[in-house]
């Protein structure tokens, strides 16, 4: 098996060496899925199309946010976070700052971190990766109540990276970032609060410690370089997401301001010496969404956690989080999550500046003038992937909902097998659930199940899903002895409904429909259909203009983005 593959396979293949005799008729059926199918597209594709040397933004669409970049020779490579989604941290790789293929997942094995059962925007979060010496690192936190901050090497970025050690001496911190200067003496900067507490509701502090890159340690005293923000007065809200780099005769640290919401914003500082003091651009801030009407065609909001690094042409370039709400504007409705752009960086007196003020982020610009990366998958514009199923191991961007403590699926035949679990959807655990990012707002997740429930509660299909409390689920079941295809959806609002959803349609089916029934489900915006086709047969609508809204971060809260996946469960013996 391929090192570079999900610690999901190796927990399988070693489980299932292991015997297990069970009485066939209360066995735990499996559900196999014989192909996954992925296409979107976006409404603003119709208006903004790139020409030969340019390219469209963002160039990671969906979940992939708080993005670190680092240049090793024509290299780039990026991470970005995933909080309680496992396998943690992708590994991107590029030569062009735009085309990326996914090498990796630098949290593969399940003994690296425990997320535990804690809400899924928790975990890890504003990973950064340096490199330094043939050695790769990554400086994260894993919260809460899963260790605080670490850091992680491989020398190979595919991995397999290390376990962690971890950074006592960053206290309660989050965001930590490596910056290794020209002396060859390296410092990590990270968000916390200030000394003597925080003054106002959200007021933090940037603190800054040398590292030991040899020990894998902090040492020397701990400073603040940044208390509050670049305007105190204004009790600026969450600085965080702290960068240190150098420029000419200038160390130069950008931070974020204000949150990931709408009130986001990149702020610069710099300084003659590494350790300060750090004074703030009176231009500031260097990119921000936040001074534009949302109430516009096609808006890009909420940008910043942003980071700089320099192309070998000599031209710097930024990449940075945003958001791509849909109609209706007002609420901020987003499905996709905190995606990927990038923007060139422009110089003025010594200072680096993305976007000017009120200049929106576009959708289409001029690409860096470096030779074309290939890449294996699209992640940027209109796409279609279609996963067989035929190899010995999961594409790298299929992930799970925390860390599984036990082998529920199989690849073998041709398809993905799931063992139907006690564990449900709606719960705060491990389902059987395997999922990949919603990266488009209009699109289409299709697959083919093949599935024979045993007992009334047997179910398995595909899911829309945001967290365990607000989902979709289009399935195929067994009630009061007859097949059925269901749609049930949870929805957190309501606080007495049960884990398994409310019911919002349902169809007898006849007993061959488990040799095989399509399963579909239609996102356009708001609107979710739900569709499902017998084998030989044509596409039938179950449910149609569902509100998807409740997938997106303004209902549902958080930080992730939506997905699509396979499940399968067993109702009844939820644990």
């Amino acid at each position: 098996m391929d090192f570079r593959s999900s610690a999901l396979g190796l927990l399988a293949a070693l489980c299932l060496a292991v015997p297990v005799v069970v009485a066939a008729e209360d066995a735990a059926p499996e559900a196999s899925f014989d192909w996954f199918e992925y296409a979107g597209s976006d409404p603003v594709d119709a208006t903004a199309s790139p020409g030969p040397e340019q390219f469209r933004n963002p160039v990671l669409k969906g979940f992939y946010p708080d993005p670190s970049v680092v240049r090793v020779g024509e290299d780039y490579y990026l991470v970005t976070s995933t909080f309680g989604w496992f396998p943690g941290i992708p590994v991107f790789h590029s030569r062009d700052l735009v085309h990326w293929t996914q090498v990796g997942n630098a949290i593969d094995r399940t003994t690296q971190l425990d997320f535990g059962q804690h809400d899924l925007v928790n975990g890890v979060f504003a990973p950064a990766i340096e490199h330094h010496d043939g050695l790769f690192y990554i400086v994260n936190t894993c919260f809460p109540n899963c260790g605080g901050n670490y850091v992680i090497t491989a020398k190979d970025p595919a991995g397999p990276w290390s376990d962690p050690v971890w950074l006592p001496e960053l206290a309660g911190g989050i965001d930590p970032s490596l910056f290794f200067d020209e002396d060859g003496r390296a410092w990590i900067v990270n968000n916390d609060l200030p000394e003597g507490g925080e003054r106002w509701n959200g007021h933090r502090a940037i603190w800054l410690q040398e590292f030991d890159a040899k020990a894998l340690r902090t040492i020397g005293p701990r400073k603040v370089i940044l208390d509050g923000g670049i305007d105190p007065a204004e009790k600026p809200e969450y600085v965080e997401g702290p960068h240190l780099f150098r420029h000419g005769d200038w160390y130069y640290l950008s931070a974020a301001e204000g949150g990931t919401g709408e009130m986001h914003r990149q702020v610069i500082l710099r300084s003659r010496q590494v350790t300060g003091p750090y004074e703030p651009w009176a231009r500031n801030p260097i990119l921000t969404q936040r001074d534009l009407p949302r109430e516009r065609p096609f808006p890009i909001t909420s940008t910043g956690h942003a980071d700089l690094v320099q192309a070998r042409d000599g031209q710097w370039w930024a990449l940075f989080l945003g958001n791509r709400p849909y109609p209706p504007l007002q609420g901020h409705y987003v499905n996709t999550g905190r995606e990927t752009f990038l923007m060139p960086v422009h110089w003025e007196d010594g200072w680096p500046r993305i976007a000017e003020a009120g200049q929106p982020v576009p959708y289409v610009l001029d690409g860096p003038r470096l030779p074309r990366s290939d890449e294996a998958l699209p992640t940027s514009g209109g796409f279609t992937v279609r996963d067989e199923f035929e190899g010995d191991a999961l594409p790298l961007y299929w992930m799970t909902v925390r860390n599984p403590r036990e082998a529920w699926y199989r690849l073998g035949d041709g398809a993905l097998h799931l063992r139907a679990r006690g564990t449900l959807l709606g719960q705060r655990d491990n389902p059987s659930f395997l999922a990949r990012r919603q990266q488009h707002q209009d699109a289409d997740a299709t697959t083919l199940v093949r599935f024979a429930p045993r007992r009334d509660g047997d179910i398995a299909g595909l899911a829309a899903f945001q967290n365990e409390a607000y989902w979709y689920l289009l399935a195929l079941t067994r009630e009061d002895g007859a097949l059925k295809i269901v749609l049930d959806r949870r929805d957190g609002r309501i606080s007495d409904e049960p884990l398994t959803g409310t019911r919002l349609a349902v169809a007898t089916l006849p007993e061959q429909a488990g040799e095989g029934l399509r399963l579909r489900i239609r996102a356009r915006g708001a609107d979710y259909d739900f569709q499902y086709a017998l084998p030989g047969g044509n596409w039938r609508t179950l449910a149609a203009g569902v509100d998807g809204t409740l997938l997106s971060t303004a209902v549902a809260g958080g930080f992730t983005g939506a997905v699509f996946g396979i499940y399968a469960a067993r109702h009844g013996q939820a644990r």
